[in-house]
């Protein structure tokens, strides 16, 4: 993929809350119209991360640029081209969808002559239209996260940031949202995607980032990531009990395998060799008296690369959006 330019630049770039180091010297580029995923579990650092590329939070170190403007010093030139979606919406429950489009526009300086073309085709694209006049406050959740990525869309900004965009949603609302999103890039706009949901990063972004405990451990894409542990076994056992006790006494019968529990029912051993790990496997199941169900080899995933690269579960992900997000610093 070629591109004209950097949308992003950070070179070293570090964040300090008093002796907390959130952000750890990470450098990463953003090429223009690619979608840039950053991943990473609660307090690794994204939401420092953001804070300081969308000019919320000066650097403790190191330096960012955003669209050819350095930062902080010309943040306010950056932000009338970028456009920002928290992981909650910032839209008024007393306003129709319409009436929220048209006072971001106000907020946004778009010209008086524009607001209303503008407002209109964003309720079309996202499907809204006809709820036009509806109250925000009557919105189910996924209309309501459309609205607030349309609202981010009403100046047309070249770069967006947009913040766990299928969080909560069910199954279809969130299908929907990601053909929105992958959408932006077809109209060339560069979007920095932060997700706890590894299935949706892989679907959506050209290139990954992963931040564990400030740093960035690995920038690839997804099928690069993933080719890093295509030459390993992957088994996954399915069992008739609760085997979150036994996973403790399998990983010691492993030798060279990693076993991680993917819910109560089932195990995954990365790597090792199979034989070893079928006759490890059967043997603490019979000694445990807890049945096994099925065994078998799956293709590598991108949760198994970021379990490969991070030694984090993927369920450590969705347990942390789980437990709900505020602003706090040190995510």
């Amino acid at each position: 993929m070629t591109h004209k330019s950097a949308a992003i630049i950070a070179d070293k770039l570090t964040k300090l809350y008093g002796d907390l180091l959130a952000v750890d010297g990470i450098s990463f580029q953003v090429d223009e119209g690619e979608i840039f995923g950053f991943l990473g579990p609660n307090g690794s650092g994204k939401t420092s991360t953001i804070r300081m590329l969308v000019g919320l939070s000066r650097p403790s170190g190191g330096r960012a640029s955003v669209l050819g403007y350095d930062l902080p010093g010309e943040s306010s030139q950056a932000k009338r081209y970028v456009g920002v979606v928290p992981d909650s919406s910032n839209l008024y429950d007393e306003l129709s969808a319409r009436e929220n489009l048209l006072f971001m526009a106000r907020l946004y300086s778009v010209p008086r002559k524009e607001q209303n073309s503008r407002a209109d085709r964003l309720l079309q694209d996202f499907g809204l239209y006809e709820r036009r006049d509806d109250l925000f406050g009557t919105f189910s959740r996924g209309m309501k996260r459309a609205l607030t990525i349309a609202a981010a869309l009403v100046h047309e900004p070249r770069l967006l940031f947009l913040d766990e965009p299928t969080a909560g949603l069910d199954a279809a609302a969130a299908r929907s949202l990601r053909r929105l999103v992958s959408g932006l890039r077809e109209k060339g706009m560069t979007v920095f995607l932060t997700t706890h949901y590894l299935t949706e990063a892989d679907m959506l972004c050209d290139r990954i980032a992963i931040l564990v405990q400030g740093r960035i451990v690995r920038i690839d894409t997804p099928d690069g990531l993933k080719h890093l542990i295509q030459d390993q076994s992957l088994i996954e056992f399915s069992f008739r009990g609760d085997v979150s006790a036994l996973l403790a006494d399998l990983q010691s019968r492993l030798e060279g395998g990693q076993a991680a529990l993917l819910d109560s029912s089932r195990i995954r051993v990365y790597g090792g060799d199979p034989p070893r790990i079928f006759d490890a496997v059967f043997q603490s199941s019979r000694e445990s008296g807890i049945g096994l169900e099925s065994a078998s080899t799956i293709r590598p995933s991108l949760e198994d690369a970021f379990l490969q690269i991070t030694g984090l579960s993927p369920q450590v992900m969705a347990a942390d959006k789980g437990s709900g997000k505020g602003s706090g610093v040190g995510r």
